[in-house]
């Protein structure tokens, strides 16, 4: 009789048990399923290359101060529409730095 009485209670604890496991188990699915936040600077990287790439007349791996200067210049003279020699804070606002925008400089 003893034994009957204690069966619900073992049903109850196993019931519980598995349900705490499954709680745990959905829970850390749920952390591993959340992506983790990507290095700002590696995001960047592949655009960088591809500047190091225009800017890099020499093919040396690295820009000097004057390739710098000249991609700089280029990028002056596309903004300055009016050819005033300055640019205003329109011109500067449609200045969009990118490898895309200035394939054609240091070719």
């Amino acid at each position: 009789m003893l034994q009957r009485r204690n069966a619900p209670w073992v049903i109850v604890d196993i019931a519980a048990s598995v349900a705490i496991w499954a709680m745990l188990g959905t829970a850390v699915a749920q952390k591993a399923s959340v992506p983790k936040t990507q290095d700002k600077v590696a995001l960047g990287l592949a655009e960088v290359k591809q500047l190091l790439l225009l800017m890099d007349t020499d093919k040396n791996g690295k820009i000097s101060k004057q390739e710098w200067m000249e991609y700089m210049e280029a990028e002056f003279d596309r903004l300055d529409k009016a050819k005033t020699g300055e640019l205003d804070a329109k011109e500067l606002a449609q200045s969009q730095v990118s490898a895309t925008r200035f394939a054609s400089v240091g070719r």
